[in-house]
């Protein structure tokens, strides 16, 4: 019965093809290893935030008047609503984790190379709008932190040339910011802005199955039809798209190999996430600041303004450089040389394991000047830290100039024909 419902459906709705094209016979590089779990911890953290969040939405108050005590009453009268509360709040620091990971992922592998340029920008796109969306969200407490943080940020955009002042006023919807500043960041937070995120994850999730995965070695698993003797292609059978095209070797179907390899993982990170969100939802002050168990007061700002840890390198940026106006632009061109990333690597060898050492000391050199920005996004200014911060700017922007002279002419080791693992 269930068979024949099936069949009624699939003459109506691609449904088995769907989940065999992309799932159950989509081919997966058989070497993947740990950095590969991110996209799927990623599509679950986002699934935790959405529902989280409508729960959430059923209790809270959008207005200067009510927020703040929502939240109160969320958190001690409505029937688990602490554990909703948590489970969002650390789902934001988890998900930012996961999206870091994912991208070094791809910095470590190449994955931003050709064919896949289009895909890393998608990739992009998605962590420009998971921006938007916590920076938005980030005021909805409305407590004292997130006002004043919110000011900070929002005044930037008035630093812009001729029409900084107009966009700041359009943003805030006042001349301060206000209930109504609230209330407009609160339709985008859960209606506009999450709807741009499921699109565009839809829209990486595809062109990641028509270009394909990239795997650490950087080979192919996709030759050209006729290229392989038959006997030398892998023995299990894949989608008609893929078959029908290309000569499919090293790869496995996704599911149930990775499918189930991926559930452990996920089963370790709901473990960990659980301890966090138990044991220190306010993540040591870094996933909730104490000025913000406050309510907003536009007359009391805190003792030092500082950005959830997420946004701190690109916060950091900003304040060390003494021009407003130049430091905005300095925080937005970490943002966009990330765009950029396929343009600056010119090289053709993918993986980290193929790479001159200089690549690898420049990579290492990148992941620890972000995160020493990061570090101090979350501390208060000071001559030492501003120092520290220049410094660890100019190996993040100079890990960027530094690919784009040497990539050209690196010297490499020989890619391996075949996937090792």
């Amino acid at each position: 019965m269930l068979a024949n419902l099936m069949a009624w459906i699939d003459k109506r709705l691609p449904v088995t093809d769907a989940w065999n094209k992309h799932l159950a016979q989509y081919p997966a590089p058989k070497n993947f290893n740990f950095w590969y779990i991110f996209g799927s911890l990623a599509i679950l953290v986002l699934v935790n935030q959405l529902l989280t969040g409508i729960w959430l939405t059923m209790d809270y108050n959008p207005s200067g008047e009510g927020a703040f005590a929502s939240i109160e009453y969320i958190m001690r009268d409505v029937d688990y609503g602490w554990l909703l509360r948590y489970m969002h709040s650390t789902g934001a620091s988890a998900f930012f984790v996961v999206i870091y990971m994912h991208m070094f992922r791809g910095l470590m592998y190449g994955s931003y190379q050709k064919p896949r340029e289009l895909l890393w920008l998608f990739g992009m796109l998605i962590f420009l709008a998971l921006m938007a969306e916590a920076f938005m969200g980030y005021l909805l407490p409305w407590g004292n932190m997130s006002y004043w943080g919110a000011q900070v940020i929002i005044s930037l955009f008035g630093a812009i040339p001729v029409i900084g002042d107009d966009l700041t006023l359009w943003i805030r919807g006042d001349y301060v910011i206000s209930g109504a500043t609230l209330n407009r960041f609160f339709a985008l937070h859960v209606a506009a802005i999450p709807l741009v995120l499921v699109i565009l994850v839809f829209f990486h999730i595809l062109a990641l199955h028509e270009v394909g995965s990239n795997n650490p070695e950087g080979t192919d698993i996709k030759k050209p039809k006729g290229s392989i003797p038959e006997e030398e292609q892998s023995k299990f059978k894949f989608h008609k798209n893929y078959t029908d095209k290309y000569d499919i070797v090293d790869a496995i179907p996704f599911h149930p190999y990775y499918s189930v390899k991926d559930i452990m993982y996920v089963v370790a990170f709901i473990f960990i996430f659980c301890w966090v969100m138990f044991f220190h939802p306010d993540g040591g002050g870094y996933f909730m600041e104490a000025p913000n168990f406050e309510p907003a007061n536009g007359l009391k700002t805190p003792p030092h303004i500082a950005p959830v840890w997420y946004f701190g390198p690109f916060y950091t940026i900003l304040r060390i450089i003494p021009s407003k106006g130049i430091g905005a632009i300095g925080m937005f061109a970490a943002i966009i040389v990330l765009f950029l990333l396929p343009w600056f690597d010119r090289g053709v060898v993918k993986s980290l394991k193929s790479r001159s050492k200089l690549h690898t000391f420049n990579l290492i050199q990148f992941a620890i000047s972000f995160i020493v920005l990061g570090v101090l996004g979350t501390k208060a200014p000071s001559p030492m830290n501003n120092m520290i911060g220049i410094i660890a700017a100019f190996g993040y922007f100079g890990f960027f100039v530094a690919l784009w002279f040497y990539s050209k002419n690196e010297k490499t080791k020989p890619v391996p024909e075949r996937v090792s693992g």
